[in-house]
Order: structure tokens, then sequence, then C-alpha cells
């Protein structure tokens, strides 16, 4: 694959992925959670085999003998994370949002220390730290002094919580290398609508959306998790974990764009907080060992 086109692959995807935080707080209005996750994942799977059948190939009979595993990933990436990331747009903004979800390369790396006994250099902490001096700037909208004392957002809160999963998703997921990703992600997420289907019916959803909100499931459905998804794992294939890790930056940018673009106002604390984020992240993973960090979703 050409160079170009890796590149272009990567700035999709990430483009892809801003539009997750920013029409789901739109879509968050008319639907719950429950209810976005599973239209998100039920849409998204009619379009997952065809393409993992015409890009990996895969022998399914080995693919869903790995459902064990494929059901504990299910939990945490498909259901768990993507509740908690809707559950945390009732409150706080698409831009907080991603700004939070920043951090998330640094915890992997944090936990892989922790858990896998991976090593990070002294230039690897220190972007530790100034991740997450972004993050609480952030959190405590810049009064850092009162960072005990401060009555922190539910929506910011919720957001940790949620990078808190994928980054054990993650984790868990570096033991699915024999499984091609588009089919895992394929099972899972069917596993996924299996264990969801009950709490659905009782929901009380309707079908009657809003002319916004059905484009916006539409397009989470679609882009987020369909094509970032083919176009991340194909550009990794050319260039690795690693360097296509830093894209991940890219993120919070276009989510910052597209909330100005639609009429949501920036503050100074948030850029702030977002250029220490993305600074301590490439810090993280400059010449790190922990490549699993790379591997982040909407």
């Amino acid at each position: 694959m050409k160079n170009y086109k890796v590149l272009s692959f990567l700035v999709l995807a990430n483009l892809f992925w801003a539009g997750n935080y920013v029409f789901g707080k739109y879509v968050v209005a008319e639907m719950t959670p429950v209810q976005m996750t599973f239209e998100r994942w039920m849409i998204a799977v009619l379009f997952l085999f065809p393409l993992a059948q015409w890009i990996e190939k895969p022998k399914w009979r080995a693919v869903w003998k790995e459902w064990k595993i494929l059901f504990v990933l299910s939990v945490l990436g498909i259901l768990g994370y993507n509740i908690l990331l809707y559950e945390a747009l009732r409150f706080t903004t698409s831009l907080n949002a991603a700004l939070v979800n920043s951090i998330n390369p640094a915890m992997i790396a944090v936990l892989a220390v922790w858990l896998l006994k991976e090593k990070l250099s002294p230039l690897n902490s220190f972007g530790l730290i100034i991740s997450l001096l972004g993050v609480l700037l952030v959190l405590t909208h810049g009064h850092l002094l009162q960072v005990f004392q401060v009555h922190y957002n539910n929506g910011d809160l919720l957001m940790l919580c949620a990078i808190t999963v994928w980054s054990f998703y993650t984790l868990i997921g570096k033991k699915m290398k024999k499984v091609p990703p588009i089919a895992a992600t394929a099972v899972s997420a069917t596993l996924g609508l299996i264990v969801l289907f009950p709490f659905f019916l009782v929901s009380g959803f309707s079908f009657r959306l809003s002319p916004p909100a059905a484009i916006g499931i539409l397009y989470i459905a679609l882009f987020p998790s369909v094509c970032s998804f083919v176009f991340w794992n194909s550009a990794i294939r050319e260039i690795g974990a690693s360097r296509a890790g830093i894209f991940l930056n890219l993120l919070t940018v276009f989510t910052a764009l597209l909330s100005l673009l639609l009429g949501n106002p920036i503050t100074l604390t948030q850029i702030v907080g977002g250029l220490l984020v993305i600074v301590g992240v490439y810090m993280t993973n400059k010449k790190s060992t922990v490549r699993s960090a790379a591997k982040v979703s909407a």
C-alpha cells in the first residue's frame, strides 16, 4: 500500500471516530446508551461479516472456537466502553469526552507495566505525568490547586471509567493474535448483541426518531464502527501499531474542529489541557515497548 494511502486511512479513521463523540452527543438526547449501543452494532455486524470474509477470509469455525475470550472482549469493548461513553455524553461535552479519552494510550502503558511487567523509560514516565496533568486541567476547569475539592462533572468521571474498561479490553485483546481483527470484532459484536437484546426489549425503544437522530445512529454504525476499524487495521498492517498510535491524537483535534463547526464553544483550558495530553501521550509512546497502546476505538 502506498504511503499516501496509509496516511489517508489513518486520518479518516480518526475523523470518523471524532464524529462518534460529536454526533453521539445529539443522538443520546433521544435514545438511551443501551439503545444506541444495540442499534449501532446491529447495523454494523451486517457489514462487518461480509467485510471480514472479503478482506481476511477467516476460518469461521476457528474464530468461533475462541468465543470465551471474544465474549469477555465483547463485554468490555462492545458493551462496557460504548455504554459508558454514551452515558458520559449525557453529562459532558463531546470535546471533554475526547480530551479525557486522549489519555487512554498512557493508561494502557501504565497497566501494561503493572500487569504485563513491561518497561517504560524515564521519558515515557515523564510523558505519563504530563498527560495526567492535561486531563486534570480539563477536569478541574483550570483550578489544579483545588483538585481534591472540585465537584467533578459526572460525564468526565464516566469517561475515566470508559477508558479504564477499554484499557483492559486492549490488553486482553493482545492474546487474540491468531484471530483476524475484523472477524473478531464481528463475532464480539454478535455476542454483545445477544447479551444486550433483553435489555433493549425492555428499554422502551421507539422507532419514531427525529431525522437528525436517525442520521446520527446510521453514521455511528457505518463510519466509526465499520469504516474506521477497517481503515485502522489496514494501516497497522503496513506501518505497525506503534507508528499508527501517534495518529490517535488527531481524534481530539477533529472533535474540536467538528464542535466549532457546529457552534460549540472551546475554552482556553480545554486547548491547553488537550495540548498537554497530546505531548504527554507522544512522550509516553516514544521508543516504548508498549505497542498495545495504539489499539483504541470508538
